[in-house]
């Protein structure tokens, strides 16, 4: 999976982009095969005010991911990595496991429908 890191106006380092690929590796390391890409984008949305204004957005592309968006807004950085990351390995897991009902209950609606 590759991840793409961009910072608006949140200093970006090393440490920032080790604990990205940890938690996200964390996250959706078990679809792995499902997921192209995830785009990384933090912001602070009240500039040197200070205050909850980290917004992380995490946004997946991959098969049967696409469209895939979570957030979160925290006092720093890494908190609002976890927090995202957390978010869109649920999102993943219902969405893989929608797209796995339809194949499995579909065939047997037509079976059914054709007697």
């Amino acid at each position: 999976m590759k991840i793409e890191i961009r910072t608006n106006g949140v200093e970006g380092n090393e440490e920032l982009t080790t604990h990205v690929e940890r938690r996200l590796g964390f996250a959706l390391g078990r679809f792995a095969p499902a997921i192209n890409s995830a785009r990384v984008h933090f912001s602070d949305e009240n500039g040197p005010r200070g205050g909850v204004d980290l917004r992380c957005r995490i946004r997946l592309h991959g098969r049967r991911l696409e469209g895939l968006i979570a957030e979160e807004t925290a006092t720093s950085a890494t908190a609002a990595i976890d927090g995202a990351a957390e978010k869109i390995g649920r999102m993943v897991a219902r969405a893989l496991d929608r797209a796995r009902t339809l194949q499995v209950t579909h065939p047997r609606q037509r079976k059914a429908v054709d007697r």
